[in-house]
């Protein structure tokens, strides 16, 4: 096992807890022979001293007493690839919670496990403990599923239902996040939506057979949502959340992850806290929803040590469902064709003749407006004005936007959320 850090010391901790009902389900003992870091004499908490300790990592897939190699470290390239392509190549299965790694180079790498005829399992790289990756390759595969959607990083949930809660602003609450451990020194992969992504496009090529396009993902996060969009969202009858939503059709692969309302009527907008859900819809399951901790030690090595267990039991199967070679590759979809409703906030100067200004760009770029709020000024002495559109095609809604921003009386960058009309 290469990474002693939260995860890596939550899977020793359960394979010491559950040993004995692990070796049943398995049908033969799991064990930890061997272990690198970067620090030899850090406190985890864990009993290392019985388990080899290997100062080069890539070094693991060399011992001749190791059947498979669990990676947590990290990092799309670095060590992390270097160790995935010399297991893989050595014939020795590999088992990772490396999302991005899996984002950028999955592909390459279930091609240098079919080659070796072993298994490139990743369970834990997308919603934690959630069994998702499992139930979409195994449990869904006799169905045909045209759209993945979900809430793919808990740092921004719980960011945003913070937000909701308390009525606090962004920065403060991100503040509190990184004080209790929820966000990173630097969020910026996680409030930029760029975590999610990477999830995004792992889950969107177990879904529709897909070769993985990370690029082809449209990612906008959450930095610049305030109190006050979330306030007119409740007033609304929504929740705000960032969402990952990827469908295939006649028209390509759509992929974007982009803060959206949320109907209070839809399970996604009961997903509070650090919580991740994932909804699949197939033509004969109907609608899959799964929901559980996206993060955390005992969740991520949950997902972890199951994928050892597949492992020991011998599972070897394809790492996208389907060879590589079977994998389409569908163009991207142009998201202006989509059809939908969507939120617009506003801030402009408090003058008349404003309204109207808003009202014509509306109406020159083809968008009529279902309702439109306004409630009292900013500090700055600015208005703030929010809207909802009627369903129209996206590329409408971007028309009246540019024209707006034309406008001198528009004193701030406008704020757009689409609404998760499903």
């Amino acid at each position: 096992m290469a990474g002693l850090g939260t995860v890596g010391g939550g899977v020793i901790r359960l394979l010491d807890a559950n040993r004995a009902l692990i070796e049943r389900r398995a049908g033969r003992p799991i064990e930890i022979v061997a272990v690198s870091a970067r620090d030899r004499s850090k406190d985890r908490g864990v009993d290392i001293a019985r388990f080899r300790w290997v100062d080069d990592m890539t070094a693991l897939a060399e011992g001749g007493d190791v059947d498979v190699v669990v990676e947590l470290i990290g990092g799309s390239d670095g060590p992390a690839l270097a160790l995935a392509r010399k297991t893989l190549g050595a014939g020795k299965a590999f088992v990772t919670a490396n999302k991005a790694m899996i984002a950028h180079h999955g592909l390459a790498l279930a091609e240098l496990a079919e080659t070796a005829g072993v298994a490139l399992k990743y369970e834990a790289a997308v919603a934690g403990g959630i069994p998702v990756i499992k139930g979409l390759r195994e449990g869904a595969a006799a169905n045909e599923i045209t759209r993945v959607y979900g809430i793919l990083n808990g740092t921004c949930n719980y960011i945003l239902t913070t937000m909701e809660t308390d009525r606090r602003d962004f920065g403060d609450v991100l503040a509190e996040a990184q004080a209790l451990g929820y966000a990173e020194s630097d969020p910026s992969f996680d409030i930029d939506g760029v975590d999610a992504a990477h999830k995004l496009s792992i889950l969107a090529s177990l879904s529709f057979g897909s070769a993985l396009d990370f690029k082809g993902v449209v990612a906008t996060g959450i930095r610049h949502v305030t109190a006050a969009d979330i306030f007119e969202a409740q007033a609304l009858g929504f929740r705000v959340r960032l969402v990952g939503m990827a469908e295939a059709d006649g028209d390509g692969l759509f992929q974007r992850v982009h803060p959206c309302l949320v109907p209070l009527s839809h399970p996604l907008a009961h997903v509070t806290g650090s919580l991740n859900a994932v909804v699949a819809e197939g033509n004969y399951v109907g609608r899959l929803f799964f929901q559980g901790a996206g993060a955390g030690d005992g969740p991520t090595a949950s997902a972890v040590v199951a994928d050892l267990i597949d492992v020991a039991r011998g599972e070897v199967g394809p790492a996208f469902a389907m060879p590589v070679g079977s994998l389409a590759h569908p163009p991207r979809a142009d998201s202006g064709d989509r059809i939908g409703r969507s939120f617009i906030r506003l801030t402009v100067e408090d003058r008349a003749g404003v309204l109207a200004e808003i009202a014509m760009a509306m109406r020159d770029a083809g968008v009529s407006i279902e309702s439109f709020i306004q409630r009292g000024v900013t500090e700055d002495g600015g208005a703030l004005i929010a809207l909802v559109t009627h369903a129209c095609p996206e590329r409408c809604v971007a028309d009246a936007l540019e024209r707006m921003t034309r406008s001198a009386s528009l004193t701030g960058t406008p704020m757009l959320m689409h609404i998760l009309d499903l």
